[in-house]
């Protein structure tokens, strides 16, 4: 089965008036898993809260397509119907709505009116994957990350991932404020969806995280736009040398382009 493709060109989005990116190009292809990294407040959130369509970003130059269908004439809820998926960096919690039910909802909103997905199966595939992500059977009977610690609320992200199953997915920072274990363990979660029908975008400060899960491409954000890319060994030397080379390389004295935490 051929993957989605997720094209990015010439990106230009605002909050407030101030320009945040300016002018990024992106392609992520079903097969390939790609790293976005950067110093804070170069604009990887941004990108990731635009292509899944937050009210406050707006797009004022360039285009977003999924599979060659524009995703910026999609409401958020199509975007994810199509089979776009944000694991966000700090999720909210829901009052009243326990996991187990929202995971139905969503798996359920993907597929065909009247083919839901069979409550025996659903159970089955649920049991399953919390046992992959080491989390309590508890979970599902709770409301969605309500009193979850930093942690379980990464977890419940990859475990909605599985179940969920979307085309391309775009990972915020999954792996902010987990210890070594955890870090493993979502890990885990994440290349268990590797498949020629799965493409992943992977938001990170570290290279921790891609010593589990091997990107094919990493991508350098500076002052809002995409400005080196590689393969694996470019992480590689960002850890070992940070960013000043890249800084000095392309006559960059300041990396940042708004005043948002971890954007």
């Amino acid at each position: 089965m051929a993957g989605s493709v997720l094209e990015i060109k010439n990106l230009h989005v605002s909050i407030e008036d101030k320009e945040i990116l300016k002018g990024v190009d992106l392609t992520i292809k079903g097969g390939e898993f790609h790293a976005v990294m950067g110093p804070n407040g170069t604009g990887k959130s941004t990108l990731a809260s635009a292509i899944m369509g937050h009210p406050k970003y707006e797009i004022t130059e360039g285009s977003i397509t999924l599979d060659g269908e524009d995703v910026l004439e999609m409401e958020v809820d199509e975007r994810a119907r199509a089979g776009l998926f944000l694991a966000m960096q700090y999720p909210s919690e829901i009052s009243g709505v326990t996991t187990s039910d929202f995971l139905r909802s969503a798996i359920n909103a993907r597929r065909e009116e009247g083919d839901g997905i069979p409550l025996m199966k659903f159970i089955k595939e649920l049991d399953k994957d919390l046992d992959l992500l080491d989390i309590d059977q508890n979970m599902a009977t709770r409301y969605l990350n309500e009193g979850f610690s930093g942690g379980e609320k990464k977890r419940n992200e990859i475990l909605q991932l599985l179940q969920i199953k979307p085309n391309i997915a775009i990972l915020d920072e999954i792996d902010s404020g987990l210890d070594i274990d955890a870090l493993k363990i979502v890990s885990k979660g994440i290349n268990k969806m590797r498949s020629e029908s799965f493409g992943c975008l992977m938001i990170t400060h570290y290279q921790r995280l891609l010593n589990y899960i091997t990107p094919d491409y990493v991508h350098v954000m500076m002052q809002g736009r995409v400005v080196k890319s590689g393969g694996p060994e470019l992480a590689k030397r960002l850890e070992a040398e940070g960013y000043e080379w890249i800084k000095e390389e392309l006559g960059i004295e300041d990396t940042e382009v708004s005043v948002e935490q971890n954007a």
